[in-house]
């Protein structure tokens, strides 16, 4: 009976729900203008999206819409911070290899003269040197491409030797006027962040870092150990023209610089809470005299550690004020194989104070900034620094400090103008020492191989008047002024640079440093200013 009662009401029902449905179809909004109405939309496209996708399919002509979406995102972050940045696809694996601290390769360094692609350096270890590669080898031929004589680029090369670990690539070297054929098997490159570290006096260890990677500690640490058991009783750590990198690498290294539950550094942001980082165990260097030195061109990380140490008052900053970046930022990948870099937080080392500097003025006055401080004089007089932040803020023992700009040093050092000598500068941008030491290096082999270590080499080795005239030669070949008339000044700082370079020629990057710390302003107040402590 139920079941004949359902039977006659059923199609009432329908009646009435479909009486229903279109009344309510006709009130919703696009009934009346062509609209087709949707009861499960998809979410609407934002306008930039919508012009996209119109301009792809309407506009008159073809356009490159990956360079067109790439320029519309700078243009959109260029209204955020500085540091929010877009890496395209094409750069993201070079970015992240820097970060990483490895690359796939072979493992030389080179540099292209004359149309030519010189083998500068082999590194230690790794393939080339295991194929055989030597330095002063000419790059005539990589697999089946002509290198030499073309035109060949930097980036033309380096695309030409990177490749897969384990795959090979064949390279026609000249070799004393000789043709070789060599095979490399390409392997897993390190990029070192710790670029030197030796006893700098007896009992004074010195740790160059030029960047923040995820290998950073790990080299930090073998240096710690071996400076160690040399005997360092006072450490020296070098951070100038170092950008920064991974926050994790400075606090990692401050953890074992100071003693246990300091704050290290605080982040804040709209989307994240405050969370504070601290030292958690005990150290190798917790206590002993240490000297951070810094430069406009220490940033970010570099800052952190600064920072830290002086707000402790755990050891003396040197040099000059740094570059003023304190904004955190997070990387998302993208579905075009490129990447987000964005910033999320702020960071405020332990006195509470920020050391971003403002960016209120735009990208363009954010980038002049380290130009202006050298206009108004503040690179060469500690009086001429503009503190942007006027709240005052104190270290654990109460000295004044200040944020809002960079890391303003405890014992200031200048920077040397004369480097902008006429002559100098010429020097440099068209790289004459180091093409003229290359030169100088593959012809005197021999000469070079009564030198144990770096440190002999800088005890030892002296710039002959033969190695001098023939430099003032190559130089009057490359047109460099004033080389007949070099004021004294002049004179010690392309000596010093040439022996310098042909230590880096010998021992790589430690071997420069070694070398050139002789003579640095900076490094020198450092040790007087260890020696009182």
């Amino acid at each position: 009976m139920s079941n004949r009662k359902l039977n006659v009401f059923l199609p009432f029902l329908f009646a009435v729900v479909l009486a229903l449905g279109m009344f309510l179809g006709h009130k919703m909004p696009g009934s009346n203008t062509g609209g087709a109405t949707v009861f499960f939309a998809k979410p609407a496209k934002g306008p930039l999206q919508e012009v996209m996708d119109l301009v792809k399919s309407k506009y008159v002509d073809t356009m490159d819409t990956e360079k067109l979406q790439q320029e519309a995102i700078e243009g959109l972050l260029s209204h955020l911070d500085p540091h929010s940045v877009y890496i395209p696809p094409s750069q993201l694996q070079a970015v992240n290899q820097d970060l990483e601290g490895n690359f796939e390769g072979i493992g030389v360094e080179f540099n292209i003269t004359a149309d030519t692609v010189n083998v500068i350096a082999v590194l230690s270890g790794g393939p080339s040197e295991k194929a055989g590669l030597q330095s002063g080898d000419k790059i005539i031929k990589v697999n089946d491409s002509l290198v030499a004589g073309n035109g060949i680029t930097s980036e033309k090369i380096r695309k030409l030797l990177l490749g897969p670990a384990g795959s090979v690539v064949n390279t026609t070297l000249l070799r004393q006027q000789k043709l070789i054929h060599v095979p490399i098997k390409r392997g897993v490159i390190p990029l070192y962040s710790v670029d030197a570290s030796y006893m700098i006096t007896p009992g004074t260890g010195y740790i160059k870092i030029s960047k923040f990677s995820a290998t950073t500690f790990d080299e930090f640490l073998k240096a710690m150990r071996s400076l160690e058991r040399q005997g360092m009783k006072k450490l020296i750590i070098d951070v100038r023209q170092n950008p920064g990198g991974f926050m994790d690498a400075a606090t990692r290294i401050l953890d074992e610089l100071l003693t246990d539950q300091r704050l290290i550094l605080y982040t804040k942001g709209k989307a994240y809470p405050r969370t504070d980082y601290k030292t958690k165990r005990p150290g190798m260097f917790e206590s002993g005299p240490l000297a951070i030195l810094t430069d406009e061109g220490s940033a970010s990380a570099s800052e952190i550690l600064a920072g830290a140490i002086q707000d402790w008052d755990r050891g003396t900053i040197i040099g000059r004020r740094t570059f003023g970046k304190g904004l955190v930022q997070e990387q998302y990948d993208l579905d075009n194989g490129g990447a987000l870099r964005l910033t999320v937080a702020r960071y405020f080392i332990p006195s509470g104070r920020s050391i971003q500097k403002p960016y209120s003025k735009g990208n363009d006055a954010y980038d002049e900034d380290i130009m202006e401080r050298f206009n108004h004089g503040e690179l060469v007089n500690k009086d001429s620094i503009r503190i942007t932040d006027t709240v005052p803020y104190t270290t654990a023992s109460g000295r004044r400090v200040y944020g809002g700009g960079g890391i303003t040093p405890d014992v200031f050092v200048p920077f040397d103008t004369a480097r902008f000598s006429k002559t100098l500068t010429a020097l440099y941008t068209r790289n004459t020492i180091s093409n003229f030491v290359y030169q100088y290096y593959t012809s005197h082999k021999e000469d070079f191989k009564r030198y144990k270590d770096a440190g002999d080499f800088v005890q030892s080795f002296q710039l002959s008047p033969a190695l001098l005239n023939d430099f003032r030669e190559f130089a009057k070949k490359d047109s460099i002024p004033g080389l007949d008339k070099l004021s004294g000044h002049d004179d010690t700082e392309i000596r010093t640079r040439l022996k310098a370079m042909m230590a880096r020629q010998l021992y790589n990057k430690e071997g420069f440093y070694e070398t050139i710390n002789t003579t640095d302003p900076v490094v020198k107040k450092a040790l007087e200013t260890l020696d009182k402590q």
